[in-house]
Formats: C-alpha cells, sequence, structure tokens
C-alpha cells in the first residue's frame, strides 16, 4: 500500500476531562533534547480561546487528558490510542511554552510519557524543514488534519490544500506568523502546514529544482482563522517551533 509519508505524520488528538469528550484536533511529532514531543496548538490543550481566555466548550470545561492516535508499528494506516495527562501530580500544565513568547504563542510541546507497546513514530524538524524552494504568495500548500474529526480513511490525516496569503518573510500581527488561504475547519487546528512539491520547484536563491521524488518543505503549525466568516488563516512559523525545541532540557 502506498501512502505518502506525511500523511501520518498528522496525529488525531481528542480532549476530554474526567472521561468526557470536549474536542479533537491535530498534532504532530518532534525529536527534542527531552525525548518525543507531541506540538499542537495551545488552545488545544488549554481548552480555552486564545485571546480571550474563555472555554470553547460549550460545557465550560477544560481537558485534563489528551487521547493520540499513534500509528502502530509495522500496520500502515493502523493506530493505536494512548492517553497523555495534560498535567502532573501536583496540577502543574505538563506542556511547555515557548521561552520567549509564552502563552502568547498558539502552540506547545507536551512530553510524551505513554511511547511504549508497539508505536511508529514519524518526525517533522522545524530546525530543517526541508529543501530551500521558493515560498511566497500564491504558492500552494497543504494543512494536513482531521476536519470535524473526519479522518482521509485508515485513520490518516485529510490534505486541505489552498495558498499563501501574505508575504512569509513578514511577521503578521508582530508575531512569527503568516496568512493562508485556505478552508480549513474545526479539527485542524495543530495541523502541520507543508509546501509539497512534484517535478520541479523554484529555488530562493533563483533557479528550477528538478527532482525525481516528491519533496516536502515543513512551514509550520496552522492555529486556526482570523475570524468565524473567513477562509484566511494563521500559521506560526517552523523557526518559532524550532526555538521552542532547542530550549527544551533535561
Amino acid at each position: 500500500m502506498a501512502i505518502y509519508e506525511e500523511s501520518l505524520k498528522s496525529l488525531f488528538l481528542e480532549m476530554s476531562v474526567n472521561g468526557n469528550r470536549l474536542s479533537s484536533g491535530t498534532g504532530f511529532i518532534c525529536t527534542s533534547p527531552i525525548g518525543p514531543v507531541l506540538i499542537t496548538n495551545r488552545h488545544n490543550v488549554t481548552g480555552r480561546h486564545q485571546d480571550t481566555g474563555q472555554p470553547l466548550s460549550s460545557t465550560g470545561g477544560v481537558p485534563d487528558k489528551i487521547s493520540i492516535r499513534h500509528n502502530r508499528l509495522g500496520h500502515t494506516g493502523e493506530t493505536l490510542l494512548k492517553d497523555e495527562a495534560l498535567f502532573d501530580p501536583e496540577g502543574e500544565p505538563r506542556w511547555i511554552e515557548h521561552p520567549t513568547l509564552g502563552a502568547g504563542a498558539d502552540f506547545v510541546a507536551l512530553p510524551l510519557s505513554n511511547t511504549y507497546g508497539g508505536l511508529q513514530l514519524h518526525y517533522y524538524d522545524p530546525s530543517a524543514p526541508g529543501p530551500a524552494f521558493k515560498i511566497g504568495p500564491t504558492a500552494i500548500i497543504s494543512v494536513l488534519g482531521f476536519p470535524f474529526g473526519i479522518s482521509g480513511g485508515a485513520s490518516l490525516a485529510v490534505w486541505a490544500t489552498g495558498f499563501v496569503a501574505s508575504e512569509p518573510d513578514v511577521d503578521y500581527g508582530g508575531k512569527p506568523t503568516f496568512l493562508i488561504d485556505c478552508r480549513t475547519r474545526q479539527g485542524q487546528s495543530g495541523s502541520p502546514v507543508i509546501a509539497y512539491r512534484h517535478g520541479s520547484a523554484d529555488l530562493e536563491t533563483g533557479g528550477t529544482m528538478m527532482f525525481d521524488q516528491p519533496l516536502t518543505r515543513f512551514l509550520g503549525i496552522y492555529s486556526g482563522r482570523v475570524n468565524a466568516e473567513a477562509d484566511l488563516g494563521i500559521v506560526w512559523k517552523a523557526r518559532a517551533i524550532a526555538e521552542l525545541i532547542a530550549s527544551l532540557k533535561q
């Protein structure tokens, strides 16, 4: 069965409190100095709106556990569900925020403590995001996640495709973010955003690169639309995620 590895890298997440489901989302795994970490949006783990702090669930509940649908070792397309506590025994959050942006950044790293029992981990490396082909306004991008909790079959991510909508080298809103124009929906929060190219691509330095196999460039993490009426979405840049991972210490 031929499956793109990127379809396996996005993981379905379910947030709950006291065993009651609150919401679903998306995340992905990176290696770090403290071992594998789940990267997802801060609002997924807090259960609160990133700007207002209000609970996202109509129940008013905020999560205490996140369930991750991991890939099963040796069985492509099959998954194993593993739970991770969001708080330690003292009630302190287990997730780690950006070293300087802190709670102002809508992404976190959650150290994984439950990776035993036949899991296959597929990683992104934000510090080495991929080939330096040109990414500018109107460049095609893909958001790989689980809109409304829907998979693309066999628990694989759905590829939502759109375009870069702002200058990616300029920080949107004074933060390490840029905009995309893509029809994204609830459940895709925390999705990796990538540029996926076949055959050829223009280089940042000029000229064109030809290649036999598809190439991927990791661009960042999707964190939601600018408002409920728009298809403009916010992406936190790969370099900011790399800064968070580099800050993690044993």
